[in-house]
C-alpha cells in the first residue's frame, strides 16, 4: 500500500477525514478540519485554517493568516495572499444559526487573491483573475480580470503570467514574459493557443 507524504509541522493540527496530496507543506500553527481535499504540492502557511469540506486543487498557494472557510473551492494554482479574507454567510448574526445557508466561492484555476483582500461569499473569481492588495470583492469576477479597490473595480487584464496586458485598437495583447498572445472581444479575454 502506497502511503501518500506530505509534511505537516509539529504544532499543525489536522483532523480525521482528510485528503491531503503528495508534497503538500503544512506550516505552524495551522488547522486542517475534518473532511477537507489538499491537493498535491500545495504550501499551506502559519495560522491558516482550512474549514470543513474545502476542496484546492494542486499547488495552491495559502499565505499566513489565511482562513478558508466551508463552500470555499479552489482550483489548481491558485494562490491566496497574506491575511486575505473568505466569508461564506452573506448577512451573519452571533444570535442567528446559519450553518446552512453557507454561500459558495469558487476560484479558477491561476487566480491571485492578495494580501487582505476580502471575497464576501457567493461570488466566484475566474481563472487567472488577479485580486489586488486590498481589494473588496462584491460580485463575480471574470478571467483574467484585474480588480482593485473597495467595493473592488476592474480596472484591466492581466496575463497567466500576472503582467498587466495593453491591447491594440484591434484587442490583441501580447504578455511581456511568455510571449503568449491574448484576444479581448465582447468583453472577454482569451488565450490564443
Amino acid at each position: 500500500m502506497n502511503q501518500v507524504v506530505y509534511f505537516a509541522h509539529e504544532t499543525a493540527i489536522i483532523d480525521e477525514g482528510c485528503q491531503i496530496g503528495a508534497g503538500a507543506k503544512i506550516w505552524h500553527f495551522s488547522h486542517i478540519m475534518p473532511h477537507c481535499v489538499i491537493g498535491e504540492r500545495c504550501n499551506i502557511g502559519q495560522n491558516v485554517v482550512i474549514s470543513p469540506e474545502v476542496v484546492l486543487g494542486n499547488n495552491v498557494k495559502i499565505q499566513n493568516n489565511v482562513s478558508v472557510y466551508t463552500g470555499v473551492t479552489c482550483e489548481d494554482d491558485v494562490f491566496l495572499g497574506p491575511s486575505m479574507v473568505f466569508t461564506n454567510v452573506t448577512n451573519p448574526r452571533s444570535a442567528v444559526n446559519r450553518r446552512n445557508q453557507y454561500a459558495k466561492t469558487h476560484v479558477g484555476k491561476g487566480a491571485t487573491i492578495g494580501a487582505n483582500a476580502t471575497v464576501v461569499c457567493g461570488h466566484d473569481i475566474g481563472a487567472f483573475a488577479f485580486i489586488g492588495a486590498g481589494a473588496v470583492v462584491t460580485k463575480t469576477i471574470p478571467p483574467y480580470a484585474l480588480v482593485v479597490g473597495n467595493p473592488s473595480r476592474q480596472i484591466g487584464w492581466m496575463s497567466e503570467y500576472g503582467h498587466r496586458l495593453q491591447f491594440d485598437k484591434d484587442g490583441f495583447a501580447t504578455c511581456p514574459e511568455s510571449g503568449e498572445r491574448y484576444q479581448l472581444k465582447d468583453g472577454k479575454v482569451t488565450k490564443i493557443e
